[in-house]
């Protein structure tokens, strides 16, 4: 038995992929997919035998014995490792504001599946994020751990949410799983807009700012959605993220990746998928002509994404709603 949610959330897929085949994806005819690199073998401490010493012997130090300070040494708070003792160190030369790659990265512990450029983690920008279009330096395909790399290197600014813009439009947006009816095609996507949701949350779960169940209309005198709004009035150009928790295969295995420039081509209030049926505003986006392909993740890792025949559900939501057979039970 299909329920109405599910056969909403389906006829709304429908509905999104068939508006963004009419918009004309320009997609190649073939895709690049994700390259996994091989995960470094962990390498087993072995442990140390058990001492055999006689009575009255003592242990070798395990631990290296702290050297004698020279009276030359300078005196400071500041500590500082035995090889520099007397030396002039000047320490504040040494501090990196910058941090380009993550350490466990860098050194080898831990390997990615993506296979473009890393982006920086942490450190102060370089360009304002709020830019329509690219950002210098930053090609399409690079990625980042966190939502915070993505801020340090401007491409999208917040840490959390998934829309970033201002008076003349959206510079960037981000996806990140977002409601279950938009479709992702890669080249174009549908996108569910921002409100419509209490941020008081609940006695029960006061917290739950984000995922609070729909409860009004959404409208286009939001702020974010009056940007996404603005966008499709103006067509500049919008930055778009992929995170690893969307289901789309387009999206990468892990962390977040920025895959170029994006314009929204329509913007319509329509009936979402939510028990009351509050209405809610979407965006078709289309990405722009003569950008690298794009990756698409290995469909043989189980768990990640979600095939739907739409031909079969069409059959299954038909034989639901027809009423049964003569001669044969309800």
């Amino acid at each position: 038995m299909v329920s109405e949610y599910e056969k909403t959330r389906l006829a709304n897929i429908k509905r999104n992929q068939e508006l963004l085949v009419s918009l004309g994806i320009d997609s190649p005819l073939l895709e690049p997919k994700e390259k996994p690199r091989k995960k470094n073998p962990v390498v087993k401490k072995r442990k140390l035998p058990e001492s055999t010493l006689n009575d009255g012997e003592s242990l070798p130090p395990t631990k290296a014995q702290r050297g004698e300070v020279s009276d030359s040494a300078p005196a400071s708070s500041v500590r500082r490792s035995t090889r520099n003792a007397g030396k002039l160190v000047d320490y504040k030369k040494e501090i990196i504001k910058d941090s380009p790659i993550p350490v466990a990265y860098s050194s080898g512990v831990k390997t990615s599946e993506n296979t473009g450029p890393m982006g920086r983690e942490d450190g102060p920008r370089k360009y304002d994020p709020k830019t329509y279009g690219s950002i210098p330096g930053i090609e399409v395909g690079t990625w980042w751990e966190t939502r915070q790399g993505c801020s340090a290197d401007s491409i999208h600014a917040p840490w959390v949410g998934g829309i970033s813009g201002g008076k003349q439009g959206a510079y960037s947006v981000a996806l990140s799983g977002g409601y279950d009816d938009d479709v992702d095609l890669g080249y174009a996507f549908t996108y569910t807009g921002s409100g419509g949701r209490d941020l008081k949350g609940t006695k029960a779960a006061p917290k739950n700012l984000r995922t609070a169940p729909q409860s009004s209309d959404q409208t286009f005198e939001n702020t974010f959605n009056k940007m996404l709004l603005r966008s499709c009035e103006l067509k500049k150009p919008v930055r778009v993220i992929r995170g690893f928790k969307s289901r789309s295969k387009y999206a990468p295995a892990e962390g977040y990746r920025y895959d170029g420039l994006y314009r929204v081509e329509k913007a319509w209030l329509g009936k979402g998928n939510n028990p009351k049926g509050y209405m809610v505003c979407k965006f078709a986006f289309k990405r722009l002509p003569g950008q690298p392909p794009l990756l698409v993740r290995d469909e043989d890792e189980p768990g990640k994404l979600e095939s739907i025949d739409y031909e079969e559900t069409d059959n299954k939501i038909d034989k639901e709603d027809s009423p049964p057979k003569e001669g044969n039970p309800e």
